[in-house]
Formats: C-alpha cells, structure tokens, sequence
C-alpha cells in the first residue's frame, strides 16, 4: 500500500536570542531540524513563522542549518509566516524556498538595531561616581552608566553596518530576482501581506494546511516537532527569568503594533 505523504512543521515562535525563556537558537533548534528533515521521508519541511528578530548570529546559525540540511536530504521547504517574521525572524523565512504570508503578517525589517539607556545624569544627582578601568583604549565602549562618547558611537555604527550589510546579502542569496527595485527594501521597512508579496519579500498568500493539501492531497499527513522545555521551566523554578524574558519579548513584538 502506498503511504499517504508526510510533511514536517517545526514552529519558530518567539524572539531570537542565545537564552531565555522559549527564545530561539541553534543549540536548542538543532535536534528538532534533524528529525524533521530526516524522519519518515517528508515531502516538505513546513516553517511556521512568528518572530520579530533578536540576535543576528542565532538566526544566522538557524538560517544556515536549515539550508544545509534541506540541501543534504533533497527536501524542500516552505515557511508559513503567521503575525510577523521582521528583522531575524525575516532572515529565518529567507532560508525557506517559498515564502508564504497572511493578508495582515508583517513582514521584512532588513535592519540592524541596538538599543540602551543613559543613566549617568541619575547617578551623578544621587552622588554616585562610575569608577571603570581597563587595558586597552577600546576594550569600554557605550557604558551606559558614563556619557556617550562619539567615537563609541561610531565604532558602533560601524559594526552595526557590517551585520546589516551580511543580512542584505543573505536576503539578496535566497530571493535574488524576485527582489523588486524599491530604494526602501533594505532601510528596515516593513509590509504587510500582498504589498510584501509585491516587492518580493514573499511569493504570495497561503495558510498551512490548506496549501499542504493542495499540494499533496487530503491524505497529507502532518508531523509536528519542537523544543522541549527544561525541568525548571516545566516546574517554574526560573519565574524571574522567564517574567524578564517575557517583558524583553513583548517588547519586541510590540515594534510591530502586535
């Protein structure tokens, strides 16, 4: 008897950061990309995408993965952007083959940022004096308990404008003509649905199961595969943590007016 086709979904929910609770990076995806690429013989691997971004080199490393095991086992994929997949959450869509979006995701952020605070007029009222000593003339830079300095700002913008320049080549890689001629498309611009189908961020509108059974037929079978949590998360040993990590990540989706 012929098998009915299999499709593998692996949901990228969440920021993208090296720790935290629930944030998405290459140690923890790692496993989950394996199984699902290479148990039961998929048809697809299907992305199911809502993230706004975190750090570059995690998406990187989840970008680079999932192109290199889509490439060694001939499976394709697709990436199904639900809310928002902007900044490294649009760098994760990009290692797909296909893009598909909703009429209202957001999509795109082909951006760098930093963020932080100046907190040296607050400590200078209370009488507190920063005392910070190093080896090395750039080994402080934007201390934000000291006054900005110029050539910190510099120095920063400069790395700043080195990942974006790798995040620009990245996108250029994977959706290359497809990209339409807009002045904005690498200013950290977003879309919405059909306008970011327009300008080539993605290939048009589509929802998971509807599109799969279009695809392979009503037979379609879906597996299902994802990070597990740790003992202390399942028990809520790390609450502060977790309430931290949870600000940290609302604000973050909240860049987008979500």
């Amino acid at each position: 008897m012929k098998s009915a086709p299999v499709v593998s979904v692996v949901r990228l929910q969440g920021a993208i950061g090296a720790g935290g609770r629930g944030a998405l990076n290459d140690q923890a995806l790692a496993p989950v990309l394996e199984r699902a690429f290479k148990r039961g013989k998929p048809k697809m691997v299907a992305l199911e995408i809502n993230s706004p971004g975190g750090s570059p080199v995690q998406s990187s490393l989840i970008g680079a993965r999932i192109r290199r095991l889509s490439e060694e086992t001939k499976v394709p994929v697709v990436a199904f952007v639900e809310d928002v997949a902007a900044s490294g959450g649009y760098w994760l869509a990009a290692a797909a083959d296909e893009i598909l979006v909703d009429d209202s995701s957001v999509v795109g952020s082909i951006g760098v940022i930093s963020a932080g605070f100046g907190a040296h007029v607050f400590l200078a009222r209370q009488g507190i004096e920063r005392r910070v000593h190093t080896a090395g003339k750039s080994k402080s830079m934007m201390d934000p308990f000291r006054p900005e300095k110029e050539e910190d700002v510099a120095r920063l913008k400069r790395l700043l404008g080195q990942i974006h320049e790798s995040f620009i080549g990245h996108v250029r890689d994977r959706r290359g003509p497809k990209l339409a001629d807009d002045p904005d498309l690498f200013t950290g611009e977003i879309w919405v649905g059909r306008s970011a189908c327009e300008v080539g961020l993605a290939d048009g509108i589509g929802h998971l199961v509807p599109e799969m059974k279009a695809r392979f037929g009503d037979k379609v079978q879906f597996r299902r595969y994802g990070t597990r949590r740790s003992l202390a998360q399942r028990f809520g040993m790390s609450l502060a943590a977790d309430a931290m990590a949870a600000v940290e990540e609302r604000a973050e989706f909240a860049r987008y007016g979500l």
